[in-house]
């Protein structure tokens, strides 16, 4: 339990170093156009305005997860409170830093879900690392009219990116590649809005502010009709994180032919695990539970993703993900291991039949 006197005194530091991050990022106040230096400004002068959901009582709500399809009754408090402002101002100091992909730390970048947990952190609370884990954190709040300053607001199906709720139709968020931390209009569909810090008022009037929630299971594999997991079954999945990261979903869907035959239990004499065959440590690295489709997918096109953007090629991207990034920067292309370069033949072969 964090005291309301803790959370006012970590607002109080971050705004002072707010002047000399904003020295080193000249764009940060106003990177994301101009709703964002608008943002920006009034949240540095603690202005209701850009940190208010709005004046909105209390609410008794019926809420239905997306994620694990059940109803509850939840009391959503509406007022914007400390530790929501505590989280966008904690966030607001990262404004301008560039976006990289699992980034955690200010000095090298951030990814949406970096930005989020490190947010969180300098408040004192602790999160998951990945997107989808943060989007079964805490309470569901069943729209954004009842969304208040510091909520997490996750898109994509399944979730990709994660943004901080800023109040007014904005968020903040570190985008995607190319890009740096950013407060901008909420531009995609939400999937779901979680409330990591709830704030009850104690019998002395005095907030209080819990820890998170633990996360939710994973949610179930998708399946066909008759029960079994297959390609067709697979392709939303594909789809997703293939827009997500760049990735054609169809190489994405070649991959796991190769690997697993598209058996979601598969695990090989080497210990390769699930659809996408990660190895428990390159799984645990990612954040992947390589028996969870939409997980094991989703990592393959990270995974894939960085290979891509190392090596320049999909050959070598798939030689990287069958002998690791390691044995191919030491050969200076594909490794000579027979194993390696029929992977590459077959996964190419599979590829272009489904392109």
């Amino acid at each position: 339990m964090s005291p309301v006197g803790s959370i006012d005194s970590r607002i109080g530091a971050i705004e002072s170093r707010m002047a000399e991050l904003t020295g080193r990022f000249p764009g940060a106040a106003n990177s994301g156009g101009a709703g964002n230096g608008a943002a920006f400004g009034a949240l540095l002068a603690g202005s209701s305005a850009a940190l208010d959901a709005g004046a909105l009582g209390g609410a008794a709500v019926a809420t239905t997860s997306p994620l694990t399809g059940s109803t509850t009754q939840t009391s959503i408090a509406a007022p914007a409170d400390a530790a929501g402002r505590a989280a966008v101002t904690a966030a607001t100091q990262y404004l301008g830093i560039p976006y990289l992909w699992g980034g955690t730390e200010a000095h090298t970048g951030f990814d949406c879900s970096g930005l989020v947990q490190q947010a969180y952190a300098d408040i004192g609370v602790e999160i998951p690392k990945w997107s989808r884990h943060q989007a079964q954190m805490g309470v569901e709040v069943p729209s954004i009219e009842l969304a208040r300053p510091g909520d997490v607001l996750a898109f994509g199906e399944p979730v990709n990116h994660v943004a901080l709720y800023v109040g007014d139709g904005q968020m903040l968020h570190a985008p995607r590649t190319g890009e740096v931390v950013k407060i901008e209009a909420i531009d995609r569909p939400i999937v779901t809005i979680r409330r990591i810090v709830d704030n009850p008022t104690t019998a002395t009037g005095a907030p209080s502010f819990p820890t998170a929630v633990s996360p939710l299971p994973s949610s179930p594999n998708p399946t066909s009709p008759t029960g079994t997991v297959t390609e067709a079954s697979l392709q939303p999945l594909f789809d997703a994180a293939g827009v997500e990261h760049g990735i054609d979903p169809a190489l994405l869907a070649a991959v796991a032919s190769v690997e697993s035959s598209f058996r979601p239990d598969a695990v090989s004499p080497a210990g390769a695990q699930g659809l996408m065959q990660f190895m428990p440590a390159t799984a645990e690295s990612l954040g992947v539970n390589p028996f969870d489709l939409a997980s094991a997918i989703d990592g393959a096109a990270r995974y894939l993703r960085s290979h891509l953007d190392r090596f320049g090629s999909v050959d070598l991207a798939l030689a990287a993900y069958n002998a690791g990034p390691g044995a191919v920067a030491r050969h200076g292309g594909i490794p000579p291991f027979t194993e390696t370069q029929n992977y590459v033949t077959d996964v190419t072969r599979a590829w272009r039949a489904r392109s």
